[in-house]
C-alpha cells in the first residue's frame, strides 16, 4: 500500500509541476485544502476514488495514469478531449437549469388553462424557478466548478427563496411582510464569515 501511495504522490506532483500549478492553486481547483494536497504529494495519504477521478480529469489523464509508474500515450487525453469535456459539463449545467424554466413554463400555461382564477397567480411559477435554478447551479458547481462560486450561488438561493415566500404570502393573503427579508441579513453575514474561514483554511 505504501508503494501505491508513493506512485500516486509522484504522479500528482509531476502533473502539478508540469501544468505550472502550486499546491494552493491545485487545492482551490479541487475545492480542497493545500494541506491535503501536500499530504498526497508526501505520500502520507491518498485521495479517494472520486478525487482521483477529478484530478485525472483536470490534468487530462486517466485514473490508471495516477496509479501506475509506467505511462503510455493512451493514458493521456488530448487537449481537444479536455476542451470538449469542459464544454459538455457547461452544457449539461445549462440544460438542467433550462429544464427548471421549461417546467415552470408548462405549469404556468397549465394553470392558466385549467384554473385561471387560482388564488396563487400562475406567474408565481417563474418566481419559484429562481431558487430552484440556484439549487441546480449549486449542485453542478459543487461537482465540477469552483468552491468560491458556491458562496455567490448560496447568496442568490437565500434571497430568491425569501422572495418566493414573501411573494406567496403577499399574493395569497395580501399581507406585506417585508420584514421577512431581515432574515437574509444574518444569513448573508454567516455566508461571508463562512467563505472567509474557508479561504483562510485553504491558504
Amino acid at each position: 500500500m505504501r508503494e501505491l501511495r508513493d506512485v500516486i504522490a509522484k504522479n500528482i506532483c509531476d502533473l502539478r509541476t508540469e501544468f505550472g500549478l502550486t499546491q494552493l492553486k491545485l487545492a482551490e481547483i479541487l475545492n480542497y485544502s493545500d494541506k491535503a494536497v501536500s499530504k498526497w504529494e508526501r505520500a502520507e495519504s491518498i485521495p479517494d476514488i472520486f478525487m482521483l477521478k477529478r484530478i485525472a480529469d483536470h490534468f487530462g489523464v486517466t485514473v490508471d495514469y495516477l496509479l501506475t509508474e509506467d505511462h503510455t500515450d493512451s493514458m493521456r487525453k488530448d487537449e481537444n478531449y479536455i476542451r470538449i469535456t469542459k464544454r459538455n459539463r457547461l452544457f449539461i449545467s445549462f440544460l438542467a437549469t433550462a429544464l427548471v424554466w421549461l417546467i415552470a413554463t408548462i405549469v404556468f400555461v397549465t394553470i392558466n388553462i385549467i384554473s385561471p382564477d387560482s388564488a396563487l397567480p400562475s406567474w408565481m411559477m417563474f418566481i419559484y424557478a429562481l431558487p430552484t435554478s440556484a439549487v441546480v447551479v449549486l449542485v453542478f458547481n459543487s461537482i465540477w466548478g469552483k468552491q468560491k462560486l458556491n458562496y455567490l450561488v448560496i447568496t442568490v438561493l437565500i434571497w430568491t427563496l425569501l422572495l418566493s415566500i414573501y411573494m406567496t404570502i403577499l399574493t395569497v393573503t395580501k399581507h406585506n411582510i417585508w420584514i421577512l427579508f431581515l432574515v437574509g441579513v444574518p444569513a448573508q453575514i454567516i455566508i461571508l464569515f463562512w467563505s472567509g474561514l474557508t479561504m483562510r483554511k485553504i491558504k
